[in-house]
């Protein structure tokens, strides 16, 4: 499986971005997503996740009511919808899957396959 993410930038604080991961290669039935981050000088860490169906999703406190995770089964693609952002959101994101669960799950460990990462900055 490979993963693109994309739509990153530069954005001001309370600002917004969505950000997609397009999954290729393999079919994305029954995977579980999710998004982690990681800040400069920072350890990755968790940011949402969600199941096949994309009834069950969990987010990490710091997102909770601003962050969005959703899915398109039939795109093979996985959003990440941030609004009221904030500079401690900047980070390079990164999507991940995973093909043996249908449970989210907010550990990395629990990942088989990562995209590149794509890039948030949020100006003061």
């Amino acid at each position: 499986v490979q993963l693109q993410a994309s739509g990153g930038g530069l954005v001001q604080a309370g600002g917004s971005l969505r950000l997609s991961c397009a999954a290729s290669g393999r079919t994305f039935s029954g995977y579980r997503m999710g998004w982690f981050r990681q800040a400069p000088g920072k350890e990755r860490e968790f940011v949402a996740t969600i199941n096949w169906r994309g009834l069950r999703t969990d987010y990490a406190d710091s997102v909770k009511g601003r962050f969005t995770i959703s899915r398109d089964n039939a795109k093979n693609t996985v959003y990440l919808q941030m609004n009221s952002l904030k500079p401690e959101d900047t980070a390079v994101y990164y999507c991940a899957a995973d093909p043996t669960s249908d449970y989210p799950s907010n550990s990395a460990m629990d990942y088989d396959y990562w995209g590149q990462g794509t890039l948030v900055t949020v100006s003061s």
